[in-house]
């Protein structure tokens, strides 16, 4: 006669022959779907670039950050050992810096072909930018947001096949006159690069 123990246990292994190895299947092909389904897709990085500005003796005096922000590009300038006041600051159609006198960068970056000046009924330029303030230890600090570039592909690109360059200048630019501003000489330049 068997014991009681002895029925449970034969119970038990008939019933795991018995198993439908199917629904195991499935469950854990489901399992694997919500795992799917639940990790997040990479997190897009926006579009980055940097620029190091040197003087006409090729001293560093400036970096730049460059960072896609929506339908704007914010640009974030430190600035040392530059003089002081009142400067022009510029993107430049050509990623070329050639001191001393920076021609090598081009004119202002203008895809559209408008008129020189933030001011200018029939401007500006893309790369026309506010002034900036240099204090009388030769720093600057300063946070611009332009929406008529982008670091991205198409027309307005500053990282298109001859890149772009960061121009700072020895006067202020008048925002009205074309094509330059009356902005004076060319006292810094730094070449535009992604990453």
């Amino acid at each position: 006669m068997l014991k009681k123990s002895t029925i449970f246990a034969l119970a038990l292994a008939v019933a795991a022959c018995g198993t439908d190895d199917t629904a195991d299947s499935d469950f854990a092909a489901m399992d694997a779907d919500t795992q799917m389904a639940a990790t997040p897709d990479p997190v897009q990085q926006a579009p980055r670039a940097t620029a190091e500005l040197r003087d006409a003796q090729g001293e560093v005096v400036g970096t730049a950050t460059l960072e896609e922000t929506g339908n704007a590009v914010r640009i974030d300038l430190e600035i040392t050992n530059l003089p002081p006041g009142t400067l022009a600051f510029h993107i430049h159609e050509t990623g070329e810096c050639t001191p001393p006198d920076f021609t090598s960068a081009g004119g202002h970056f203008n895809p559209t072909a408008a008129q020189h000046g933030l001011e200018n009924p029939d401007g500006p330029h893309a790369g026309d930018m506010p002034n900036i303030e240099v204090a009388a230890d030769g720093t600057a600090s300063v946070t611009v947001e332009n929406d008529r570039i982008t670091l991205s592909e198409g027309p307005n690109s500053i990282l298109d096949a001859d890149g772009s360059a960061l121009m700072i200048h020895a006067s202020a630019d008048d925002n009205v006159s074309d094509p330059a501003g009356n902005a004076g000489a060319r006292i810094a330049c730094g070449v535009i690069t992604s990453g």
